[in-house]
């Protein structure tokens, strides 16, 4: 078996289309009108046609469940918030914050109210802490890691 995405119900496929491309940079793979396929395992389909698929009416999809999110990494998480603020209305969940780790991260809805974080990326993380003078094994403690995963990360850049 092998995991292929996520799939959410969005009310209009033609602008969710457009906000995953223009904001998240993700590309059609394929298009079927009422279920898309777009790289990183997102799948879209139309919320008219997902309750026959599950066997439940209309009223039963629920937008807004705060029950989970898709997550996107992005080295530059600088550039990427620029870009979101630039983007229009964004309905945010919280504005970018650092997590105890030193990741930092920002949570919004897209247009059908589900759950958007896009963080920068371990890797860079564990950069930007060497880059301010500490050694591997202080980053590691820093992060909460252990000094391995520190250097892995550091090699994998």
């Amino acid at each position: 078996m092998q995991y292929k995405g996520t799939l959410i119900a969005v009310s209009d496929i033609e602008k969710s289309k457009q906000f995953y491309s223009e904001l998240l940079g993700l590309k059609v793979i394929m298009d079927a009108g009422a279920n898309v396929q777009l790289t990183g395992g997102v799948f879209l389909q139309t919320v008219d046609t997902w309750p026959n698929f599950i066997n439940k009416k209309k009223m039963d999809i629920v937008f807004e469940n705060n029950a989970g999110e898709l997550y996107f990494e992005t080295d530059d998480i600088d550039d990427f918030m620029e870009k979101l603020e630039n983007y229009g209305t964004i309905d945010y969940l919280h504005p970018i914050i650092e997590h105890s780790w030193g990741q930092r991260a920002v949570r919004f809805y897209d247009l059908d109210h589900h759950i958007i974080e896009v963080a920068e990326t371990i890797v860079m993380v564990v950069k930007h802490f060497i880059d301010s003078g500490l050694t591997v094994e202080q980053t590691a403690e820093r992060m909460g890691v252990d000094v391995e995963v520190t250097k892995a990360a550091l090699s994998s850049k």
